[in-house]
């Protein structure tokens, strides 16, 4: 939660490729006060099944800098693991997904300003070869 003095930032991320909720993807924040400052990590948390992060630390006063690392390489080849596990029948009508799966974006690193006082949203659109990211609210 934000203060007067402080911002917050939340995340979720949306698997574009399939219409669903990543689930299971861990972040990692890092903050700094200063864009000469040194990048200072305060932790981390995974998505859960409605690909949201709800527990992210909260950012100290001063921050100016907040940086999302998404390790997007570990929730694909998760992903192509549970494709393998199916059927013939299913795993043909998925051929391609199963075939280009993999993650070309191992990771995903958002960098933004923060103001003291408000909440930043900053949602993932994620798929196996693009991604984009927006301020929600």
């Amino acid at each position: 939660m934000s203060t007067a003095t402080t911002a917050s930032v939340s995340t979720h991320i949306l698997d574009t490729s399939v219409g669903r909720p990543a689930e299971g993807v861990a972040i990692t924040l890092t903050a700094r006060s200063g864009g000469d400052a040194e990048w200072v990590t305060l932790g981390g948390s995974k998505t859960d099944a409605d690909g949201r992060c709800k527990d992210l630390p909260a950012l100290p006063e001063g921050t100016t800098h907040v940086r999302l690392d998404f390790e997007t390489e570990t929730y694909f080849a998760n992903k192509h693991s549970a494709h393998t596990s199916k059927t013939e029948a299913e795993a043909q009508q998925d051929a391609p997904r199963v075939r280009d799966s993999g993650a070309f974006f191992p990771e995903v690193a958002i960098t933004f300003a923060v103001v003291p006082g408000e909440h930043f949203h900053v949602p993932l659109l994620l798929n196996p070869f693009g991604y984009s990211v927006y301020r929600g609210s």
